[in-house]
């Protein structure tokens, strides 16, 4: 059974998850406190952990980096935290996802399922589905319904980053920084133009993608 620690210092918000997650047949722990939440997955290792950031004795970016000191476990940040820098900060100290508060428990779930999906460390598969084209990454071919679709080197590079973390945010200053350089990290110009060129060449639909999508002030995703 999958095993989901929940850390946050509002008794109601511990409740209503432990509520809906047992329903769903989760196993959970919870942890009101940083300390709590630290000498927890050490002694009980789980499978997520969904993280708030605002908690009485520790702030959340020093859980997030306790806990990436020994361990490769995907962490949701749940925040009421709304400004980009925020999610930024924690994406780039090790969070695998980053949800305001309040949100619909469905999407929580969905970005639950997404993280689980693919074991730590496993290698993306060498031909990925996007949409109706057919991704070969060892080949470095992409394959539409009429036929080969021609990306440009740096489209290759963006699609590479999404496709190794299928349904993971993908912070944008992380992608500017293996693209381009560190000097590169404030140009968010640069990736709107190249995923704009890519969701015309893969999106049925490029005004409304499906599959490269944009978190506002924070980075991209690939959703199969």
């Amino acid at each position: 059974m999958t095993r989901i620690l929940v850390v946050d210092d509002e008794p109601q918000m511990l409740r209503t998850l432990k509520i809906n997650l047992h329903a769903r047949r989760y196993s959970v722990l919870t942890a009101a406190t940083g300390s709590e939440a630290l000498e927890s997955a050490g002694r009980t290792p789980p499978d997520v952990v969904l993280l708030d950031l605002g908690l009485p004795d520790l702030d959340g970016m020093d859980i997030i980096r306790g806990l990436r000191a020994w361990s490769a476990v995907p962490i949701i940040v749940l925040s009421g935290r709304t400004d980009a820098y925020d999610k930024v900060d924690a994406l780039d100290a090790g969070a695998d996802d980053y949800l305001t508060k309040p949100f619909v428990m469905e999407e929580l779930l969905a970005r639950m399922r997404a993280v689980l999906r693919r074991p730590a460390g496993e290698a993306a598969p060498a031909r990925i589905a996007v949409g109706e084209h057919t991704v070969d990454l060892a080949a470095a071919v992409v394959t539409g319904p009429d036929g080969p679709v021609r990306l440009t080197p740096t489209e290759w590079k963006i699609l590479r980053l999404l496709l190794a973390s299928p349904g993971r945010l993908v912070p944008g200053k992380q992608m500017l920084r293996e693209i381009w350089g560190p000097e590169a990290e404030n140009h968010g110009n640069y990736l709107r133009v190249y995923l704009a060129g890519l969701r015309r060449k893969l999106e049925p639909d490029p005004t409304r993608p499906r599959h490269l999508i944009t978190e506002p002030g924070i980075g991209y995703r690939f959703e199969a």
